[in-house]
This record gives structure tokens, sequence and C-alpha cells, in this order.
């Protein structure tokens, strides 16, 4: 992977809701697209949780209940699920704390825990800039600072380098803590370094990194904990290492470990100074060591300058969280400890893509027309938009271009935090729907073969965040929701204003193959070009037009570095009836275009006969299930029936699982039939995403029976999936 640019820094330029104050020594973690911050100091200890929304660049302060924690600084702070546990930290000057607070972020519920103490030895003393790191069921503490005076007023600073392990329980709770008996030389005692645990894809060998911190001077070195046989061990290490740091965030992201910012020595600053002599400033220099082969590769120098404001600035005592692959940086502090009077808390919230995006889903059905399509594909965590592609066995004959309906996007940056309209470009659309998604060609007769379907994702806690509200209440209600999954019987394929566990999408005709990362292919003799939809903002598109390459030209020319194209010097085409097309789609972000999905394919539809059934619904009932439907909304002409059909387990589904096998279980002129238990039997449990059991319904005028609306009814455990 290439380091990334320092152009793919970002700064978030406006937000809503009430933003914290600007703080140092706060802690953070990530739930799904949230980062919920907590503690932290300046003017005062802060006491107040404050969570942001990633996705709608909104702050908001939760309701929050229970055994509310005191404010604290320099703590623990880990998420497991959607419990966050706060472990010791500074509640004012000179007093710190050893008490362990969870909460439930799903009810925003506070409880102070009390575990066992160790069977030998005493528990964790109150401290402060200590390490907490969650793996599995267990949190590891080490080190930080304890005050050995009874006097708060009286700091007697006492460095530490103990080491405990803290059992949870399942859900909630924790069970107690252990002191393991650990092997090799232990590290030096320090405070506010970091801790990372990372465990190797070819390894079940979880290890524990720490690095850095303070004691009386800035330490750079690096530790390895290996957690199964709890053997300490210095890695030898590649790369210019980072200057010794304290105050500084780790992150890891894959097999990556980024350090940024921190404390670190003035010029001539070492280990010989009495510490009450030494200077040191923040910085923000940026590396990362990769854990799998232990070299240190630096992104940012600390010698680097930015006339431009276009990174963040040096600071300390930050917080920083990872989201799929982007970075949040939040506030911290800047200034030397010796000039207490210009020290600076920083109110900026920045935000890093540490590489390009994974390929999203397939491009997906939503409805199908003469000469459109309304497509979707599951939404990719951090991006700034997609590229949609398409190409036809068709020859390509260009209308005119209407340069008012295609505007030049010189000049265009493209911010998801930004205000306004939602779209990138003309063929954007601002809302997403759960519409019913058809297929091609119609079902006929009582069974149906059909190529490998694409699954949608609707899942209601990735697409609540669009309805927070700009108040605390329902902020906190919405959020709530968000982190928790109802169990809903009715449910509908179309948005709704309940959680559904119904899924609607089409039945396509994907290639099995992958396709090239680049955003233009290499042609081989005979194949189609790749013409651009357009770049859109959100996982839907309404495509009824695409842009063709300039002849003798492979790709298009893009604007800056936001690989925007010009497409306003690039001709248009119109779908054609009948038609089919070939979908792919790729998500883009602070590095670039990512790797494009697996092609879809779908038909434009025939004039005359009927479109899809729409709203599809079920319900629960003493026979089985009750499914019901409306008409299509363009059903040209009189409906003469509807069929429903209902995927089978057979033999070969067994030996193909993406080839589905339909039975007809329904066949009439009404919108609704019931699904008895002896045919929800004999039903496949689809698997390939989320556990569902998959109908199909299609209509019948006088040209015969048009495209379906598949319909995926979610099954067993995924009622109550968790949120981690």
């Amino acid at each position: 992977m290439a380091a990334p640019s320092l152009l793919n820094w970002r700064r978030v330029s406006s937000f809503t809701g009430p933003v914290p104050r600007a703080r140092h020594g706060h802690r953070a973690v990530a739930i799904r697209e949230l980062m919920i911050i907590f503690g932290g100091g300046n003017e005062g200890i802060a006491d107040e949780l404050h969570v942001y929304n990633t996705v709608t660049n909104q702050w908001f302060l939760p309701a929050v209940r229970g055994d509310i924690p005191p404010g604290c600084a320099a703590h623990g702070f880990v998420c497991d699920g959607t419990r966050i546990l706060v472990f010791g930290g500074m509640v004012e000057y000179g007093r710190y704390s050893n008490e362990l607070y969870e909460l439930q972020a799903s009810r925003w519920l506070w409880k102070k825990v009390k575990p066992y103490p160790p069977s030998s030895g005493l528990p964790p003393c109150p401290r402060l800039g200590h390490s907490f790191s969650l793996y599995g069921n267990k949190c590891y503490l080490f080190g930080g600072l304890a005050n050995e005076s009874e006097d708060s007023n009286n700091n007697v600073p006492r460095y530490l380098n103990d080491f405990y392990e803290l059992e949870l329980q399942h859900g909630s709770g924790v069970v107690g803590w252990s002191i393991p008996v650990t092997k090799g030389l232990v590290p030096s005692p320090r405070e506010s370094h970091t801790a990372v645990i990372y465990c190797r894809r070819d390894s079940g060998s979880p290890k524990m990194y720490v690095f850095g911190g303070m004691c009386g001077a800035r330490l750079d070195d690096l530790w390895q904990l290996d957690l199964e046989t709890m053997s300490w061990s210095k890695p030898e290490t590649k790369g210019t290492v980072p200057l010794p740091r304290s105050l500084h965030t780790a992150s890891v992201i894959g097999n990556k470990m980024y350090i940024f910012g921190g404390w670190v020595p003035h010029k001539g600053e070492n280990i010989e100074t009495s510490p009450h002599d030494c200077e040191w400033r923040c910085t923000s220099s940026f590396s990362y060591l990769n854990l799998d082969t232990a070299e240190w590769t630096t992104l940012v120098s600390d010698s680097q300058e930015d006339k431009k404001n276009s990174r963040p600035r040096p600071r300390a005592g930050h917080c920083a969280v990872a989201i799929g692959t982007r970075l949040y940086f939040w506030s911290g502090r800047d200034g030397y400890k010796k000039a207490l009077n210009s020290q600076v808390c920083c109110k900026d919230l920045w935000y890093l893509d540490t590489e390009k995006p994974p390929a999203p889903s397939q491009v997906q059905l939503i409805k199908a027309t003469t000469n459109s399509f309304h497509v979707k594909w599951d939404e990719v965590p951090t991006v700034e938009g997609y590229l949609l592609q398409l190409n036809t066995d068709l020859p390509y004959q260009a209308v005119s271009s209407d340069s008012s309906a295609t505007p030049n996007m010189q000049g265009v940056r493209m911010d998801p935090h930004r205000q306004g309209s939602n779209s990138i470009i003309p063929n954007s659309i601002s809302d997403t729907m759960n519409s019913a998604k058809s297929e091609h060609p119609a079902m006929k007769g009582t069974s149906l073969k059909n190529k490998p379907e694409l699954k949608a994702s609707t899942d209601s806690n990735a697409t609540l965040h669009s309805s927070l509200a700009t108040n605390a209440s329902n902020h906190n209600s919405c959020v709530v929701d968000m982190l928790r999954k109802n169990e809903v019987d009715e449910t509908c394929a179309l948005p709704a204003t309940k959680i559904s566990r119904v899924e609607a999408h089409a039945a396509v005709m994907p290639f099995s193959k992958e396709t090239p990362s680049n955003p233009v292919a290499t042609m081989k003799a005979g194949e189609r070009q790749w013409c651009d939809v357009g770049i859109f903002k959100n996982n839907t598109a309404l495509v009824s037009q695409f842009y063709l390459l300039p002849k003798g030209k492979q790709s298009i020319s893009k604007i800056g570095n936001a690989d925007v194209p010009d497409y306003s010097v690039l001709k248009k085409q119109d779908l054609v009836p009948g038609t089919g097309y070939r979908f792919r789609v790729a998500a883009i972000n602070g590095c670039g275009i990512g790797p494009f999905s697996k092609i879809s394919e779908f038909k434009t539809c025939i004039p005359g006969f009927p479109g899809a059934p729409s709203a599809v619904r079920i319900s629960k009932n003493v026979e089985g299930i009750h499914l019901s439907w409306e008409p299509p909304t363009s059903p040209s002409g009189n409906i003469l029936e509807y069929s429903a059909y209902l995927a089978i387990r057979t033999a070969q589904i067994q030996d193909n699982p993406s080839q589905l096998v339909f039975m007809r279980i329904y066949c009439g002129l009404k919108t609704s039939c019931i699904v008895t238990t002896g045919q929800l039997a004999n039903a496949h449990i689809d698997y390939t995403s989320r556990p569902a059991i998959v109908f199909r319904i299609s209509a019948k005028n006088e040209k015969g029976y048009g495209p379906a609306t598949q319909v995926r009814w979610l099954q067993g455990n995924n009622k109550k999936a968790p949120l981690n």
C-alpha cells in the first residue's frame, strides 16, 4: 500500500449540534459511524459524554442516566460492542481514581461496577496516564502515574509498570482483576504511553504493543507482550523510529499502528537531563509501524513545515479514532511547558484516509423501466462518493450534450461533511429508497432456476443515521434505535418508520469474475468500453443516460486531486428499451478510487409488460405467514394474475448454493396470500449475506409476466444481531 498523501488530510469545516469545548486528556472510542468522547480537561475537568456522527456531521449530548461517573482525564476508555468501560484517571488536580464504570450505549445507562480483587496481590491503585486495552473478553491495564502523597495538594509522582488483566462478563458486568505472571524483561515504569493489541491473520497469538510514554523524560522504546505466553520482548525494528514522545495517540488499521502527535523533546533534551530543566514541545509528526514486518515509515516528519494549514497543527493530549480505514483526530493542546500561558487547546476535527476503499457490493436493481434503472449498492464506510460505470453490447450513439444539465466540475472538492445538496453530479439522487426491486426475465411455470443473485443490505442500523433530529431528546432516542435491533413482525420493503427485517432486491445475472481495480479497464479486442454513469454521493442512482468517451480515448481526464471527471466535455447517450446493461461501482475516498465491484447485468423493460409489484409486507399468523403486496405502479393494461414463488431446498442448491430453485406457492388475482408452515418447512435458507428466506412476486397482463420483486425475509439470530 502506498503511504497516504499529505493531500489526503481533511478538516471538517462545519458542525451542527452542541460541539464540545476544546480539551486535552480526553478519550474516544467508535461504535459504527459514531465517535464517542468522554472526559478531558481545559478550565476544569469535563464530565460530559459527547457523540459525533461521522455520516451526518452532527454532535449531540445523549441523555445519560444511572451511576454517572465524575469527570476525569487521562483515563482508560475501551469499547466492547455497545458497552464502554472507563477506568481510573484524574478527577481533580492531585487526586486520581481507580473506579470502574460501564456505559451501555444502547440505553445510555451508566453503572458503577466492582470487580473482584486479584486472588494474590492488591487491585490497581488510583492512577492516570495508563493504558487500558481490550482483546476478546479481557482488558489489559499497564503502567500510569500514581500520587504517593495522601494529600492531593502535595503531588508526589510515582511512575508505574504494573500489569493487570480484567475479565469481563458477556454483555454486561465484570468478573475481576488478576495479576498475570509474565516472562522476560518488563518495560520501565511510564505514563502517557500507548498500547494497542494486534493479531496477525496467519497467527493465533495476539500481541500488545507499548510505545513511548514519560518517565522523567520522553521515551521512544517499543515493547511487545505475547498475550498467550505472557512473554515481554523488544522487537527489532527497521526504518526511522519516531521521536521520543508522550500524550500521543496510537491507532491500528489493518496491520499498521499509526502514531500521531504528542510531546517531544526540544533539541538537547536527553535522559541525563533533570526533568525540571528539560523542555518539550508538541509535534504534528505522523508515522506508522507495520506490525507484520516491524518496519517504521514516516509519513510526516517532525521538521516538515505546513505553511498552507493542510494538516492538523502540532498537538498533544488529543484523541484519535479509527472508523473503517479512516482516522479521526479531535482537539488536544499546543504550547510549551515553560510557557503555560501560551497553551492553546485546539477545537478542530480532522480525518485521514489511510488507504483506498474496498470494493462495494454488486450493483442491485431497485426498479427498471423502459429507459431507466434505479439501482443501489451496499454502503462502504467513510467514503466521499462512488463511481458508477456501465457497458452494453449495443453500438454507442451519442445524443447532444446539454452543458447546462451537466455543469463543469472544475474546482469541486468532494467533502462528505458539506452542507446543502447531496449530489455531486446531476445524476445523483438525494434520498435512499428501500423500494421493491425488479428482475428479468419474468418467472414462468412452477419452478425456476436463476443466475447467482445479489443480496441487498437494508440493515436498519446502517440507515437510521439519516433520521437524527436536531434536539437532544430526539437524538437520544434515534441513536438508541440505531444501537439496538428491534424485532418487527410486519415489515415493508418500501420506506417505513419502523425497522424492517425484510430485504427487497432484484435477482440479476452477475458475472463471476472480479473486475479490474483501475477506473478504466484495459480493453481487449472486441471488448466493450466501460462508460461513466457519474459520481454519486450516496449509494443509490437513477440511471437514464451515461457518458461517452471521446474517440480514441480509454479514460476520462480527472480534475484536481479528487478524481472527479470533467463531464461537461463529454457527450451522453440514453438507455434503450429491452436492452441489457452491465454495471460496476467503485468507492472513492481521499486516497482515490478503489477497486470495482463484481459486475451485475440488468435489462430495461419492454414496453407493454407490467412493472414489478411493490410494498411487499410479511407478517406472521397462525397458519404460517401472510404475504401481501401492492399492484405495479405501471401495469400497462389490466393485471390478469399474480404469481408468488418460494426458494426451496434441493440437492442442486447444496451443490451450488448460488443457483436458487423456486416453487410457485400462489397464482391468482388477489394481492396477498398465505404461506403455510408446511411450505415454509421446505424453504431454502439463503446464507450469502444474512440468513433469509427468499420470495419472488410478479404480475401478468395481456402481454405476459413482467419483472419480479424479490424479497429476503431475515431469519434466526439476526433478529438480535449484536452491534459489533
